[in-house]
Formats: C-alpha cells, sequence, structure tokens
C-alpha cells in the first residue's frame, strides 16, 4: 500500500509499505480522511520532545486523526465491524496499569500513539490498524470531514467541559486554530457567551460564522481590562497567553491549558491563588470522543468549515511545510484522501 514515510527531518515522500494484517483484537480499516496537525508538523520538523525523549524515532509514520471502513478483523468475533465507517483513540493504553485500570488509559506510561510514539503506524496511507476496544463507530450520516475531526474535537469537548461551561457565562477561547474553533463551536452548544481571541484575521471571521459573539486581536487582549471572564481555555502556542488567561479570568474562575508553546510559559501560581482560579490541564482526546462524535452527529456542531482543503498524499509534505493550495479556504486543517493520486 501507499504511505507517507518521514524518513529524517524535513524529508519526507509517498513510499511502498506492507499491507497491515489485522491481528486478533484488531481492526483493518481503508483510511478515508486524514487530518494534519500541529504535532505532525513538529514531527515532520524534528522538534517533537518525543524524538529527543527517545520515544519516537525515524522513519516514522504520521497520522493521528483520521477515519475509515473497516475492511477485516482479527477475530471472527468482530465481524460485525466490517464495513461500518469508524475513528480511533490516539493513545492505546496497555490495559492493565492503574491508569488504565482507573480509566486514564491516555496517561498510561507504557502506552502507544498512533503515529505519534514508536510502535503504531498512523493513518496516513491507505490502511491503517486498530485495536478494537479502541475503536469508535460513526454514523453514517456524519459526514467523512466530521468523521476526521473527531479527535481534535474530542480535546476540544474536554476542554470545554473542564470550564465547567454554563449558560449565559462568558467564556473567552484564546486561540483560533483548529482547537480554538472546535472549543468555541462546543462551548456555544453549551449557551455560553463565546469570545475567541487570534492573531489571523480570517479564522477569527471564520469563528464568528461558527457563533463567537466577540473577536479579538491577541494584542488587543492583552491591553484589556483583567477579570472579565468566567472562564478562558487556552489553546494557542503563544508563550504569554498562559499569564495572559489567568488575568482575564474572573476571581473563582476557571483556566483550562490545552495549547503548547515551544518554549517554558511562567505563570505566576500566587496570581492563581489569590483568585481562586481553578487551573486545569487537558492532554489527550479520549474521554472526550464518544462526546464529541455525539454533538456532531445531532448537528449541535459542525465542523466541517474549519477544513480548508482536502489533498493527497504527495501534497503532505508541503502542508507540512505551512505552504497551501492556492484555493484553499480560511479554515485552519487540512485533510489528506489517501484515495486521491497526486
Amino acid at each position: 500500500m501507499r504511505a507517507l514515510v518521514v524518513t529524517a527531518p524535513r524529508q519526507a515522500s509517498v513510499q511502498d509499505v506492507p499491507d497491515p494484517v489485522a491481528a486478533a483484537g484488531q481492526l483493518l480499516v481503508d483510511v478515508e480522511r486524514v487530518g494534519i496537525c500541529g504535532t505532525d508538523v513538529e514531527l515532520y520538523t524534528g522538534e517533537m520532545a518525543y524524538i529527543d525523549q527517545g520515544h519516537t524515532t525515524f522513519p516514522l509514520r504520521l497520522g493521528h486523526e483520521w477515519t475509515g471502513r473497516v475492511i477485516a478483523v482479527g477475530d471472527p468475533g468482530d465481524e460485525s465491524w466490517i464495513g461500518k465507517r469508524v475513528t480511533g483513540d490516539t493513545m492505546l493504553g496497555c490495559g492493565h496499569c492503574d491508569y488504565c485500570l482507573g480509566g486514564h488509559h491516555h496517561v498510561c506510561p507504557d502506552r502507544f500513539e498512533v503515529g505519534i510514539r514508536d510502535g503504531w503506524a498512523g493513518a496516513l496511507a491507505e490502511k491503517v490498524l486498530i485495536p478494537t476496544r479502541f475503536a469508535y463507530e460513526v454514523p453514517e450520516h456524519v459526514s467523512v470531514t466530521a468523521a476526521a475531526l473527531v479527535e481534535p474535537g474530542g480535546n476540544s469537548l474536554r476542554a470545554v467541559r473542564a470550564a465547567n461551561v454554563e449558560p449565559g457565562q462568558r467564556v473567552l477561547i484564546l486561540g483560533s486554530g483548529t482547537i480554538g474553533l472546535l472549543a468555541a463551536q462546543f462551548a456555544r452548544a453549551a449557551g455560553a457567551e463565546v469570545h475567541v481571541g487570534g492573531a489571523r484575521k480570517g479564522s477569527l471571521a471564520l469563528a464568528e460564522t461558527l457563533g463567537a459573539q466577540r473577536t479579538w486581536q491577541l494584542d488587543d487582549l492583552a491591553d484589556s481590562a483583567s477579570e472579565q471572564f468566567d472562564a478562558v481555555i487556552e489553546a494557542t502556542s503563544n508563550p504569554a497567553m498562559p499569564a495572559l488567561s489567568v488575568r482575564l479570568a474572573k476571581p473563582a474562575g476557571r483556566v483550562v491549558y490545552i495549547g503548547l508553546s515551544s518554549t517554558p510559559s511562567l505563570v505566576d501560581s500566587r496570581d492563581i491563588a489569590l483568585k481562586d482560579i481553578t487551573a486545569v490541564g487537558i492532554l489527550s482526546a479520549s474521554p472526550g470522543l464518544a462526546g464529541a462524535i455525539g454533538h456532531f452527529a445531532d448537528g449541535s456542531v459542525v465542523p466541517d468549515p474549519i477544513v480548508s482543503e482536502v489533498v493527497a498524499l504527495e501534497d503532505v509534505p508541503d502542508r507540512l511545510e505551512g505552504r497551501r493550495g492556492a484555493d484553499a479556504g480560511a479554515g485552519p486543517k487540512v485533510h489528506v484522501d489517501p484515495r486521491l493520486v497526486g
């Protein structure tokens, strides 16, 4: 089959690789759509921390935001999965440690991470394997675009849940990328008054079409009054934003950190304590995947406009370098259809 293989930092090409075969407890999926995200970019450039830590080595196969149809199973008892559209968890816990048994498999120290850590090839290929216990069926009426946004959707939904959003509350989403725009939609679905801060005018305009009541340039927020928002969700890679999030949150409010900067972010813990702020960190979509599918299925969140273009595997290296097609839309997300030939 054809797959994108990254052989060294900034060196990637489409190669013929052996077809995967479903072992016991696994599903083999024909991939229909894959999203490219910031983690993929960091792996491609060699800047991802996992590389220095030895969790990820070259060559590597990217792709952890995906959907497709099951074409084969490793166990006869799983044959009911064949033909279903599915997506899958990225974090594949061992299943027997205290974290896994306690419902926190996404922080299992012995986990695989699909398309990220060594040991489990990603979905930027014609086929991908997923353990049956980590597969999620996606209803047929959900678009293929939305189905491939379930993974970032699960992250964003977890951030909104961690913010304890209630109807009528003022919620600020810092960041107008994929996670921020999805979080804005989930917060709007929860009845919040949603504000979005970002740097790109096109993404902020898109945020308004998706239901944000007000958008801000980040510089304007930095100069604005303190203690404006009941909750702040920080979804940028800007190291100055975590501290700004605390300043903009009201006393007894909540700050949720889901963005990651490439350099350390400094936050004065006195500001958190003296305002009685609850600060929460979010890693992984795992506990939010089913909820994201539910929101997409009932129409309360329609994420499709976030995707700017759909390209072939051969186009992925250009997109990982930050280049976009001439006809790309305003959305921050690029999708890949491995069935296309570039």
